[in-house]
């Protein structure tokens, strides 16, 4: 089926103007949140400049405007006040807490109803299990939730029936699946299979599903609907809505705690005594409610209509789902020399309607020989591409188990590996602990998908075939020359800018490792650190140190090198007058001292952006190694990074000279720069550092931390600042998937008063596991 556009040639500049930030990005996490146009936001700061907006507990006028704007979020739902009521929250997740602490499961002393969920639900639904006051908790899988659609009424339903409560999801996060809306009635009236004691109100959790498909409450009548709006405008954020059925509201009076003006009266004795508002959303709305942003949302409604006129839902639905489906059609083409399938699909449908799949694509890219690269090396390659996607389980355990075919005791034995929710921990024994999503908006493109698409076909299609080696072949290459020796010392003054190269004797240690390494970052104007993921061009400055004093130097600004003094041996106290900052490093807050007005001038010249500052490490608060309690400078993980040159080599020789997109391959020396190692070692063999748990370099000893994860950083050319799919893409294949080149150390021993002189003997010392 041909791609048709549904915006006209107008609409589409129009939105184009309005996200002229995205103009050289490409953002595919829609379904993770919306984002906001400029037209929008104009429209806010008018409606919030342009009047005084009190407390609404002060001003009758402000409770009136909140009240127009519950009426029109109904209307955008096609909603009556008659027959829904609004409660403002702060989102989905907030919602469905408290429908499970509010529903009242049946009256005192009887059985109480069933609390049901859809297993492939967020786990905000699975939260609820933990407040729902009923002891008859249960899941139930996809296929027995569709049979639903046709079960007769249940004729063993008790009189009076139980109350029960069945949540899920309008729409799967994980995989844009929609359920038939018609499942709400037909549930409501006849009930579930299985539960004939019970009669079941629907909980419908519609974050996902709003974001860019209609929902008409005219027509599907659940008793409950949960949705936040960043999900459909991007913002405001920490907003949301439960749309409660006026039949439905007697059912949520089992909420205990009330706050603010919830209240008809409240005494403050022993006894506790208090009668709350009549009003669902009086009763609810605990405090002061989010006005400012529940105001704003007059504006985002009015501006999202003017943007795609005419049934603004139906058309955001026609046009995300093509994008969805050119994108499952792309990817499920994409083949290796050998046949094989390029990318593993998790879908329940075959992107034939609209009706029955969002605008959300899952997937995982394989090996030519089947085996999984992980999500994380893709998530790299995606940055590396400016493409912003999502990786991971997306909070839905149910639907990832079910789709990578996990059971609970592989979770389990994932979990005891170490995996968490959210890390880079993706594969584990060969097998993905989640999985790639992309999602598209309104105001994505059709060369958006194309850019995915050809990322993918660049990088993973294997176009010959051969396999990835394992380690005795690589070892197999290679014949025994030399002893291995300490060839290079890298130090990095300022974290993420250019190394400075110690080119005769050695270097001193510190606390911390390589003195003045990374005992400088640059942060931006919110105090955020500027990293070459970031700014490449970082890599351009270039430090020099000589006399108690760092040099940065920059080719644009040759003629003004910029001088700090050191203060001596580097660990001297700030002057009384100095400036503390607090920033963060690997999600470490970390306090620096700003050096100054010129500094920050100067680095900002150098790099283009203003409002940088250059901070110097404190050492009234040092960073300490979580595992071992060791000082740390600003460094990501360890202490020093130990690269190998002849590890480096063989890698050269993996990639080869076409693969470099169309430019002429590194040399050695400049690849071997992209791995920013702080110890430069050569071995008889490559691949030997993978195997050391210690290193002595001449007299001083080192513990290996172990293997160095990458990222996309390795991609930038350390010259130019200039991104490459390569080496990551070649360090995933012949590894099976995995990103580990170079050893994290730390020092062991006595290393005080000592440096690392240049062409040491290194040796690596193998602990056998018992």
């Amino acid at each position: 089926m041909e791609f048709v556009e549904e915006f006209t040639d107008e609409e589409r500049l129009k939105i184009e103007q309005d996200f002229s930030r995205l103009a050289d990005k490409c953002y595919l996490d829609h379904a993770g949140t919306a984002l906001y146009g400029e037209s929008q936001l104009r429209a806010v700061q008018e409606l919030l400049a342009g009047g005084l907006y009190c407390n609404p507990h002060t001003s009758r006028t402000m409770e009136d405007l909140i009240d127009l704007v519950r009426y029109r979020v109904l209307r955008w739902f096609q909603a009556r006040p008659a027959d829904y009521s609004l409660v403002f929250t702060s989102g989905t997740t907030a919602s469905l807490k408290l429908v499970a602490e509010s529903f009242e499961f049946g009256p005192g002393g009887a059985e109480p109803g069933s609390f049901v969920y859809l297993r492939d639900s967020h786990t905000s639904v699975l939260g609820m299990r933990e407040l729902v006051r009923t002891g008859r908790v249960q899941p139930i899988e996809r296929a027995e939730l569709l049979q639903a659609l046709n079960e007769p009424e249940d004729p063993r339903r008790h009189h009076p029936p139980r109350p029960s409560l069945l949540v899920f999801p309008a729409q799967c996060n994980f995989n844009g699946a929609k359920y038939p809306l018609e499942l709400c009635e037909l549930i409501e009236r006849n009930g579930l299979r299985g539960y004939g004691g019970d009669a079941f109100h629907v909980c419908l959790d519609a974050a996902s599903h709003v974001s860019t498909s209609p929902l008409d409450l005219s027509r599907y009548r659940p008793s409950f609907v949960c949705l936040s709006f960043y999900k459909i405008f991007g913002y405001p954020t920490g907003l949301g809505a439960l749309l409660v059925r006026r039949d439905a509201e007697p059912l949520l009076h089992g909420k205990r705690y009330y706050g603010g003006g919830t209240v008809k009266i409240a005494l403050s004795g022993p006894d506790r005594f208090h009668e709350r508002r009549d009003a669902l959303a009086d009763r609810l709305e605990d405090g002061t409610i989010n006005f400012l942003s529940i105001a704003a949302l007059l504006p985002c409604l009015e501006a999202l209509t003017r943007l795609i006129p005419g049934a603004t839902m139906d058309r955001i639905q026609r046009h995300t789902f093509q994008l969805a489906r050119h994108c499952y059609r792309e990817l499920q083409a994409l083949q290796h020399a050998n046949g094989g399938r390029v990318v593993d699909l998790y879908h329940d449908t075959a992107f034939g309607d609209a009706r029955t799949q969002g605008a959300i694509v899952n997937f995982n890219v394989l090996n030519d020989d089947g085996g999984h690269v992980g999500f994380a090396e893709v998530a790299c390659m995606a940055a590396n591409h400016g493409i912003y996607l999502r990786t991971g389980c997306f909070c839905n355990p149910g639907a990832c188990q079910r789709h990578l075919r996990l059971a609970d005791d592989d979770l389990l034995r994932h979990y005891r590996a170490g995996h968490v929710c959210g890390d880079a921990n993706d594969l584990i024994d060969g097998q993905p602990t989640g999985s790639v999503r992309v999602s598209f908006g309104y105001c994505t493109r059709r060369s958006d998908v194309d850019r995915l698409v050809t990322m993918v076909r660049r990088c993973y299609v294997r176009r010959s075939l051969t396999g990835p080696l394992s380690r005795a072949d690589v070892l197999a290459q290679y014949k025994s020359y030399d002893r291995p020796r300490l060839v290079q010392l890298c130090l990095y003054p300022v974290k993420s800018c250019g190394p400075l190269r110690v080119t005769a004797g050695g270097w001193p240690l510190a606390p911390t490792g390589l003195l003045y390494d990374r005992a400088f970052l640059i942060v931006d104007e919110h105090g955020a650190a500027m990293t070459q993921k970031k700014l490449p061009t970082m890599c351009r400055i270039r430090p020099e140190i000589a006399d108690g004093r760092l040099v940065l130097r920059h080719a644009d600004l040759e003629d003004e090198p910029l001088t700090i003094e050191l203060e001596g041996d580097g660990e001297a106290g700030e002057p009384a007058a100095a400036h503390l900052c607090q920033t963060k490093v690997c999600r470490d807050s970390v306090q620096g001292v700003d050096c100054g007005e010129r500094a920050a001038d100067w680095v900002s010249r150098a790099l283009g952006v203003s409002g940088l500052r250059l901070l110097r490490q404190s050492g009234q608060e040092p960073r300490r190694q979580r595992q071992t309690d060791r000082a740390l400078s600003l460094n990501n993980q360890a202490q020093l990074l130990l690269v190998n040159r002849t590890s480096v080599r063989w890698l050269r020789d993996k990639v080869g000279d076409g693969d470099w997109d169309g430019a002429d391959a590194p040399s050695l020396d400049a690849l071997v720069d992209r791995f920013r190692g702080n110890l430069i070692v050569e071995t008889v063999r490559p691949l030997e550092e993978s195997d050391w748990r210690r290193v002595l370099v001449g007299p001083s000893q080192f513990s290996v931390d172990g293997p160095c994860t990458r990222c996309q950083m390795i991609c930038i050319d350390q010259a130019t600042g200039e991104r490459t799919a390569e080496p990551l893409r070649t360090i995933s294949r012949e590894f099976g998937g995995r990103m580990r080149f170079g050893v994290y150390l730390s020092l062991a021993g006595d290393w005080a008063d000592r440096e690392l002189p240049l062409g040491a003997t290194v040796s690596g010392v193998i602990e056998e596991s018992e």
